[in-house]
């Protein structure tokens, strides 16, 4: 019998090779942030790139920033100093920074943050007007110019309206641009740890947050939906979507469109205590409900529950399970906001091979959803 040593009883109990695969080289990017500023998205997914996952000097992902178009300097700006730093070069065009003023692509990505900034609101829905439609154009216009595309991510919705975020899925696809968008929420820590297993069959779902209904409504999208798709039969499209607000919320209720008990068990599971009566009542003054009724006949809601919520969290009705499926999607707040590092993490292995983490039409089809939301919101609940 072979004698058996510490290093090859740990591999066997372990089922790991004795040897680790090595770390890829760090590949070229380029940046196209609205702004650079302390604790803007393009600090903290940037930075980490620049700076390491905890952004003090460590290890980070094989990625390496060489270019950056800023759309907005300001007086707090931090991209002019972390260039000095590292070595990579400001542009004065978005297409500079992919092509490093040569009559080629590159780089092996690039990531668009379109999020902070000066930018206006539309009139009547009050939908903050992010450039990201002009940037996603001008990153493809300049694939198209020199033959070539490589992977792009895009930092939230696609675009503050549904025509904008459909032309950017449809050019990508036509020009055979890999590509990703959204938010960290899908990515970050579950507690408990643990996943809705493919296939369920989903009755009813609710996710609970905070914010604003635009800003931080779409992260809460996001998180429903990351587990509405995995329903039996799969994603099939969105019927209706209506905002309710004030007492029709509880007429809403005893409809049948939307669980109290849903909301009560997303809100506990995400760690906060209060009395019931005292949520209801706060909620009905400050909050905002989303109902959505899914293609497949399905329904979820969202409730913006501020005064209620402070983190975020979701709860599903789920056939033959006598408790719901409760998860709480847990977010680190305050430096260096590490579940942005799962963010990162997704987006390194897709400029590596060229295939997305996970698919972007989630992100298209929530931001669809969040347009049908913000008018909704400003037609007093029109469907």
């Amino acid at each position: 019998m072979a004698s058996m040593n510490r290093r090859t009883a740990l591999v066997a109990l372990g089922g790991l090779p004795l040897c680790s695969q090595a770390a890829p080289e760090p590949l070229p990017v380029a940046a196209v942030v609205t702004e650079y500023r302390t604790n803007s998205h393009a600090d903290v997914i940037i930075g980490k790139i620049l700076e390491g996952w905890g952004q003090d000097g460590g290890k980070g992902p094989a990625l390496k920033l060489v270019a950056m178009y800023v759309d907005q300097f300001t007086d707090r700006d931090l991209s002019r100093a972390l260039a000095k730093k590292h070595g990579f070069r400001i542009t004065r065009t978005i297409g500079e920074a992919i092509t490093l003023g040569t009559s080629k692509v590159s780089v092996a990505g690039v990531l668009s943050i379109g999020e902070h900034g000066q930018y206006p609101y539309t009139k009547i829905t009050r939908q903050h007007m992010y450039p990201r439609r002009r940037f996603f154009d001008a990153i493809a216009d300049t694939f198209e110019k020199c033959g070539k595309a490589v992977p792009v991510f895009n930092d939230k919705h696609l675009a503050y309206n549904w025509t904008d975020a459909k032309h950017m899925y449809d050019r990508s696809r036509a020009l055979k641009i890999p590509f990703m968008a959204g938010s960290s929420l899908p990515l970050a820590w579950r507690l408990p740890a643990r996943a809705l297993p493919r296939g369920a069959e989903i009755e009813a779902g609710m996710a609970v947050a905070y914010g604003g209904l635009e800003s931080y409504g779409f992260h809460a999208l996001e998180m429903l939906q990351c587990l509405m798709e995995r329903r039996k039969g799969g994603e099939t499209g969105v019927a209706s979507v209506q905002v309710i607000k004030g007492k029709p919320i509880w007429k809403e209720e005893a409809r049948g469109r939307w669980s109290f008990d849903l909301f009560l068990a997303a809100v506990q599971g995400a760690g906060r205590k209060m009395a019931a009566e005292k949520m209801r009542d706060i909620f009905e003054k400050k909050g905002a409900l989303m109902l959505i009724e899914y293609r497949d006949g399905r329904r979820a809601a969202v409730a913006m529950a501020n005064g209620v919520a402070r983190q975020f969290g979701a709860a599903l009705k789920v056939r033959g399970q006598a408790q719901p499926f409760v998860n709480h999607f847990w977010l680190q707040d305050g430096k260096p906001y590490r579940h942005f590092e799962h963010l990162v993490r997704a987006i390194e292995p897709m400029i590596h091979t060229g295939k997305p983490s996970y698919p972007v039409e989630r992100t298209l089809l929530v931001t669809g959803i969040l347009d049908r939301v913000m008018h909704s919101a400003a037609e007093d609940g029109r469907l």
